[in-house]
Protein backbone atom coordinates (compact mmCIF):
# COMPACT_ATOMS: atom_id res chain seq x y z
CA UNK A 1 0.00 0.00 0.00
CA UNK A 2 1.72 3.31 -0.66
CA UNK A 3 0.47 6.21 0.80
CA UNK A 4 3.62 8.94 -0.23
CA UNK A 5 5.10 11.03 -3.15
CA UNK A 6 6.62 9.25 -6.13
CA UNK A 7 8.37 10.56 -9.21
CA UNK A 8 9.06 9.06 -12.70
CA UNK A 9 12.11 9.77 -13.79
CA UNK A 10 13.99 8.59 -16.87
CA UNK A 11 10.93 6.40 -17.71
CA UNK A 12 11.32 4.50 -13.80
CA UNK A 13 8.60 5.50 -10.72
CA UNK A 14 10.67 5.75 -7.78
CA UNK A 15 9.68 6.49 -4.06
CA UNK A 16 10.32 10.28 -3.99
CA UNK A 17 10.43 13.08 -1.76
CA UNK A 18 10.46 17.23 -2.57
CA UNK A 19 13.46 19.38 -2.07
CA UNK A 20 12.95 22.63 -3.07
CA UNK A 21 14.08 22.55 -6.78
CA UNK A 22 14.88 19.26 -6.44
CA UNK A 23 13.36 15.92 -6.12
CA UNK A 24 15.19 13.31 -4.14
CA UNK A 25 14.19 9.52 -5.69
CA UNK A 26 14.78 6.37 -3.13
CA UNK A 27 15.82 2.78 -4.08
CA UNK A 28 16.11 0.21 -2.11
CA UNK A 29 19.51 -1.66 -3.47
CA UNK A 30 22.86 0.20 -5.31
CA UNK A 31 22.07 1.49 -8.76
CA UNK A 32 24.38 4.26 -10.46
CA UNK A 33 23.89 7.88 -9.62
CA UNK A 34 22.67 6.62 -6.28
CA UNK A 35 24.44 6.79 -2.48
CA UNK A 36 23.79 4.62 0.33
CA UNK A 37 22.37 7.08 3.04
CA UNK A 38 21.95 3.40 5.51
CA UNK A 39 21.97 -0.10 4.85
CA UNK A 40 18.95 -0.74 2.45
CA UNK A 41 18.18 2.78 1.17
CA UNK A 42 19.86 4.96 -1.19
CA UNK A 43 18.93 8.26 -2.98
CA UNK A 44 19.57 10.61 -6.03
CA UNK A 45 18.97 14.11 -6.08
CA UNK A 46 17.79 14.99 -9.36
CA UNK A 47 16.48 18.67 -10.56
CA UNK A 48 12.17 18.95 -10.76
CA UNK A 49 12.35 19.86 -14.34
CA UNK A 50 14.50 16.33 -15.50
CA UNK A 51 11.52 14.66 -13.96
CA UNK A 52 8.74 13.23 -16.58
CA UNK A 53 6.05 13.40 -13.11
CA UNK A 54 6.07 14.10 -9.70
CA UNK A 55 2.98 13.22 -7.13
CA UNK A 56 1.30 12.43 -4.18
CA UNK A 57 0.00 8.54 -4.19
CA UNK A 58 -2.89 7.23 -1.41
CA UNK A 59 -4.37 3.99 -1.10
CA UNK A 60 -8.15 4.63 -0.42
CA UNK A 61 -10.80 1.80 0.55
CA UNK A 62 -14.07 1.64 1.62
CA UNK A 63 -14.82 -0.70 5.34
CA UNK A 64 -18.00 -0.81 6.57
CA UNK A 65 -19.83 1.54 3.80
CA UNK A 66 -17.36 4.35 5.46
CA UNK A 67 -13.77 6.06 3.37
CA UNK A 68 -10.67 5.74 4.77
CA UNK A 69 -7.13 6.07 3.93
CA UNK A 70 -4.77 2.82 3.91
CA UNK A 71 -1.97 3.62 6.24
CA UNK A 72 -0.28 0.36 6.19
CA UNK A 73 -0.52 -3.33 5.57
CA UNK A 74 0.10 -6.63 7.58
CA UNK A 75 -0.63 -9.71 7.10
CA UNK A 76 -4.45 -10.19 6.29
CA UNK A 77 -5.32 -6.70 8.11
CA UNK A 78 -4.92 -3.43 6.87
CA UNK A 79 -4.37 -0.18 9.44
CA UNK A 80 -6.90 2.44 7.95
CA UNK A 81 -8.00 6.29 9.13
CA UNK A 82 -11.22 7.37 8.89
CA UNK A 83 -11.91 10.30 5.77
CA UNK A 84 -15.12 11.02 6.83
CA UNK A 85 -14.51 13.92 9.40
CA UNK A 86 -17.52 12.84 12.14
CA UNK A 87 -16.31 11.74 15.05
CA UNK A 88 -19.81 9.68 15.75
CA UNK A 89 -19.12 7.60 12.93
CA UNK A 90 -15.74 6.53 13.58
CA UNK A 91 -16.62 5.63 17.88
CA UNK A 92 -19.55 3.60 15.76
CA UNK A 93 -17.30 2.38 14.11
CA UNK A 94 -14.62 0.89 16.81
CA UNK A 95 -12.24 3.21 15.88
CA UNK A 96 -9.79 4.38 18.26
CA UNK A 97 -9.20 8.17 18.44
CA UNK A 98 -5.23 8.43 17.29
CA UNK A 99 -4.82 12.18 17.68
CA UNK A 100 -7.45 14.65 18.28
CA UNK A 101 -9.79 14.18 15.49
CA UNK A 102 -8.07 11.27 13.82
CA UNK A 103 -9.47 7.46 13.58
CA UNK A 104 -7.49 4.92 12.76
CA UNK A 105 -7.87 1.17 13.32
CA UNK A 106 -7.04 -2.50 11.51
CA UNK A 107 -9.51 -3.83 9.01
CA UNK A 108 -9.07 -7.22 7.68
CA UNK A 109 -8.47 -7.11 4.00
CA UNK A 110 -11.02 -9.18 3.38
CA UNK A 111 -13.82 -7.13 4.51
CA UNK A 112 -12.25 -3.86 2.45
CA UNK A 113 -13.95 -2.96 -0.87
CA UNK A 114 -13.19 -0.16 -3.43
CA UNK A 115 -9.33 -0.49 -2.58
CA UNK A 116 -7.49 2.17 -4.99
CA UNK A 117 -4.72 4.34 -5.55
CA UNK A 118 -5.46 8.36 -6.17
CA UNK A 119 -2.77 10.40 -7.23
CA UNK A 120 -2.72 13.66 -6.40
Amino acid sequence: MRDGYVARFQGKEYEASPDGDNVRIYLPHAEDGFDEVKPGRYVRVVALSEVDEFCYVRTTCTWRGAPFVVLAEHDAWLRVEYTGGRAPVARELGLEEFDFGVYQGWAPRKDVSDLREIRV
